[in-house]
């Protein structure tokens, strides 16, 4: 991560501090689409910033959501990369090497 991207996490971070609560089935965020969610977040977060120019936002946002995607889909298969793999529709190489990324493995 660049140096910059820190601080960036960090505003980033505090945008989303509240999400929304997916285990009471009736919220009406919780039948919202993800991109509503993501939308919402990155006007959050830009609303933060004022005006500060953020900087590697893209990865910043992918690593925000590919970390716990990867995290629950292992352990909705019990640690089965193979199948976790299956799920995510990746090859279990480029599977291994993003749980490397974020020690997951």
């Amino acid at each position: 991560m660049a140096p910059h991207a820190q601080h960036n996490a960090h505003h980033f971070a505090t945008s989303s501090e509240h999400p929304a609560d997916y285990s009471k089935p009736h919220t009406h965020t919780a039948h919202e689409p993800l991109r509503v969610h993501v939308e919402r977040v990155v006007r959050q977060y830009f609303a933060l910033l004022g005006d500060e120019v953020p900087t590697d936002l893209y990865e910043l946002i992918l690593r925000q959501v590919e970390e716990p995607l990867l995290s629950v889909v292992l352990e909705q298969t019990r640690g089965n990369q193979t199948k976790c793999a299956q799920i995510l529709g990746l090859n279990r190489g480029t599977l291994r090497k993003k749980l490397k990324t974020y020690d997951l493995m």
